[in-house]
């Protein structure tokens, strides 16, 4: 039995539970689809306004109808009053007579029913001579309030007065809601009983018009209010939809224009809008192509005069010590290392103009990234200890597999491990590497002058320089950082930077195991240990953006 109580209740814990989760639920989308559409707002506005009114006006309109109503009850129980009190005259006189002749009366007085409908008739001796009171049917004295008696047994002969009270019948039958109205005539007081059961259901009757009518109602203003907003919001949504695909790259999209309201007008702008940024959007892709084709045009034609150059400033740099004067040997080195530099950049602007059209490709093979920084590290080793700076690596003992380009990413791991020993002020270069189920890294770490506010978000572009006034010894072209990046994104990869100012800074670049998988995070932090509590500077560069 305990068993059985147990198990229903935590099944009407759940019936509860999920009732519970619906109706949030429902709340939670009505009041989103509330705050994002203004034609919703609109029309709830309306339905709550309107409600309101309608109700002040169906009370009002009750009120009036109800006094309306007992307003000519009470009129014709008047007259019906005015009738009865001159029949007591006729008929009783200033006796009451014996029973019979009062039985005639209330009899006639009952028969003669005018325009106040069906009553009961209550006669009163105010003597108390011969009777106390007599009514007709089985209707209870007390019907007849304390207060009535009382206002019309000082007042003159013919007067009336009138209230409303309850009617008590003896038997079963129910009580129920009635107006009273009595008068004086000689020693007699006569009172009409009137049922207002007829009039209850004809108020109730109009109270449920009232109701239908206002929820009607309520619900045309709602319609019309739904009806009108739509017409003002729907052109509202469509240049809406028509900048989102602006944004989203389709030029050719434009408004249907109808009509000549405001929002045709509106229409026409937006197209007008649409149509000017495809110009200046085209004119700038032109410009752009323009500027690509020049670069990689220049770049192919610098080639052949200058292996001329290179075959005539080998031959210098070969026999310089042949020379006499010592400063044509200079020149003939000075001359040699600016052509390797003259070199490097037109390397890296074809590589640039290649990644500008989009014409580079990835040839992707399954590599450990331990290998590749194995590889750099020995590369920039001499320029390390040239100076002054150690190379410290950190590397997991397992490998690191994931599918790259290898030399694309040998080129990104040289650049950063480059540029940390240019400005690493003669400090501890770290190298650490790290991999996961989804992603491997590689993160490179100095302790030199670091990034300055501001700093962190040009540290990509193109032939920037952190301090111009520094001097360049690595012959760098100033574009290593910004092909690194495109080489990143063409692997579906990171490359980011953060630093601080006198902290040194660290180059952290996440790759994706899988060749044009999404990347979704690091198996190493950006910000290192230990790095401070300055706030760090980020420039965060992901594939797509």
């Amino acid at each position: 039995m305990s068993a059985g109580m147990t198990r229903a209740k935590r099944s009407v814990r759940r019936g509860l539970g999920a009732v519970h989760r619906a109706l949030r639920s429902a709340v939670r989308t009505g009041y989103t689809r509330w705050r994002r559409s203004i034609q919703v707002r609109i029309v709830t506005s309306t339905l709550f306004i309107s409600a309101i009114v309608v109700a002040i006006l169906g009370a009002f309109l009750m009120q009036q109808v109800s006094s309306a109503l007992m307003d000519g009850k009470v009129k014709a129980a008047r007259l019906q009053l005015d009738d009865g009190l001159a029949q007591v005259q006729r008929d009783l006189g200033n006796s009451p007579g014996d029973g019979s002749r009062l039985n005639a009366t209330i009899d006639r007085l009952k028969s003669r029913s005018g325009p106040s409908g069906l009553y009961e008739v209550y006669i009163r001796d105010t003597t108390e001579q011969y009777f106390d009171g007599y009514t007709t049917n089985e209707l209870r004295e007390e019907s007849v309030p304390r207060r009535l008696r009382e206002e019309l047994k000082n007042a003159p002969a013919g007067a009336s007065a009138y209230t409303y009270g309850k009617l008590s019948y003896v038997g079963d039958r129910p009580s129920e809601r009635g107006l009273i109205v009595g008068g004086k005539t000689g020693q007699f007081e006569l009172y009409y009983l009137f049922p207002l059961e007829e009039e209850q259901r004809t108020l109730t009757n109009v109270g449920r018009s009232l109701a239908g009518v206002g929820v009607v109602l309520v619900l045309l203003l709602a319609a019309i209010a739904a009806l009108v907003t739509r017409q003002v919001v729907l052109p509202v949504r469509l240049a809406a939809q028509g900048a989102q695909r602006l944004a989203a790259g389709r030029l050719e999209e434009r408004m249907r224009v109808r009509g000549e309201d405001d929002l045709a007008r509106l229409a026409r702008s937006f197209n007008d809008m649409a149509a000017n940024l495809q110009e200046k959007i085209g004119e700038l892709e032109d410009l752009s192509q323009v500027q690509r084709q020049f670069v990689s045009d220049v770049s192919h034609e610098l080639r052949t005069p200058l292996t001329t150059i290179r075959i005539a400033a080998d031959m210098l740099y070969e026999n310089r010590d042949t020379f006499d004067d010592p400063a044509v040997g200079r020149s003939a080195e000075l001359l040699q290392s600016q052509l390797e530099r003259f070199e490097s950049l037109l390397a890296d602007l074809l590589e640039i103009s290649r990644h500008d059209a989009g014409a580079a490709t990835l040839d992707a093979e399954s590599l450990d990234m331990r290998d590749l920084v194995l590889r750099v590290v020995g590369d920039i080793q001499g320029l390390a200890e040239r100076k002054g700076s150690k190379v410290v690596l950190q590397l997991p003992g397992e490998p690191c597999m994931a599918e790259v380009d290898r030399r694309r990413v040998e080129r990104i791991l040289r650049n950063l491990l480059v540029n940390a020993v240019e400005h690493g002020e003669g400090e501890d270069i770290v190298v650490s590497v790290a991999a996961d189920r989804d992603a491997v890294a590689v993160a490179v770490r100095d302790h030199g002058v670091g990034l300055k506010p501001g700093e962190g978000q040009m540290v990509f572009d193109r032939f920037w320089r952190a301090d111009p006034a520094r001097a360049r010894t690595t012959g760098g072209t100033g574009l290593g950082l910004s092909i690194s990046r495109e080489d990143a994104q063409l692997h579906g990869g990171w490359l980011q930077a953060w630093g601080e100012p006198g902290a040194g800074s660290q180059f952290r670049l996440s790759l994706p195991r899988v060749a044009g998988a999404e990347l979704r995070g690091s198996p190493l932090p950006l910000v290192p240990p230990g790095a401070g509590d300055a706030r760090p500077l980020y420039a965060e560069l992901e594939a797509g953006e």
